[in-house]
This record gives structure tokens, sequence and C-alpha cells, in this order.
């Protein structure tokens, strides 16, 4: 089964007009994929990891998209929204610190480790522009 690309909510609409929810957000997407993706790397490492390394990349990788969610419903205030995506801009770059133990460790393929790594600098892009150039994503203030 694939997991990728589509939020188990796509109804596919989406890409069809103004984003209205976190899932449609390309950053949230990749962010998903990528948490996916370490789950099933970390399945295969060793269960002396198991409260340590695999414990700590599968919350941080996770940890991404929750903070981008919860970023979501603060967009009625710049300085509420924009701690979000900084936020889980830090959970990418943890989980990258992540990455590059597991390989180091040789749990993880170097290759496979630089690919996700990479992806998680896609993913902290994002997640910058998003921070630099909030006014997109806020809420116009309700005019009576």
């Amino acid at each position: 089964m694939d997991t990728r690309a589509t939020s188990f909510l796509d109804d596919g609409a989406i890409g069809r007009g103004p984003i209205t929810h976190h899932w449609e957000l390309d950053v949230y997407r990749l962010g998903m994929d990528l948490a996916v993706e370490i789950f099933q790397e970390t399945k295969a490492w060793p269960a002396e990891e198991k409260f340590s390394l695999t414990d700590q990349i599968r919350r941080s990788s996770r940890s991404v998209t929750a903070q981008l969610a919860e970023g979501w419903r603060k967009r009625r205030y710049q300085s509420a929204f924009v701690s979000k995506p900084d936020d889980s801009e830090g959970e990418a770059a943890e989980t990258q610190s992540w990455l590059e133990h597991a390989v180091r460790c040789g749990y993880l393929h170097r290759e496979r480790g630089l690919d996700l790594h990479g992806r998680y600098n896609q993913v902290i892009g994002k997640l910058v522009t998003m921070q630099n150039k909030p006014e997109p994503w806020l809420l116009q203030a309700r005019r009576g």
C-alpha cells in the first residue's frame, strides 16, 4: 500500500482552490510522508534502541506535522502562527541529527540517510518561507 502523497482525509479536492486545512499544505504532506518512511525504516532497528534512537527519531519526525497542524489553527495571530512553523523547523532539524546517528551506527544505509536528510531540507525550506512570509496563511480579521 502506498502511503505517500495523499492524506487519509483526501477527498480528491486538494489543489482545487484555496487551502482550507493543514493537511492540504505541501509541507505538511511531505512531512507526513517522511514520518511514515522513518517509521517503516525504524521497525528493523535493534531492540536496544527502542527507547532511545528509535523513539527519538519517530517523535521528532511526527512532531513536524503536529506543530504545523497546531499552527494552522493559530492563524488569527501572526506571532502565534509563526512560532509553530519555527517549532516544526526545529523538529525537522532534530530528525536530521537522528538520521546521522542512525547512519553512523549502521542502522541506516548512507544513501538512504542522505535521501531522507535532503528531503528534510526541503521541508525546512518551506517552513522558513512560511515564517518569513506568513501573510498568505493568516486569517483576515473579520470586520463588523
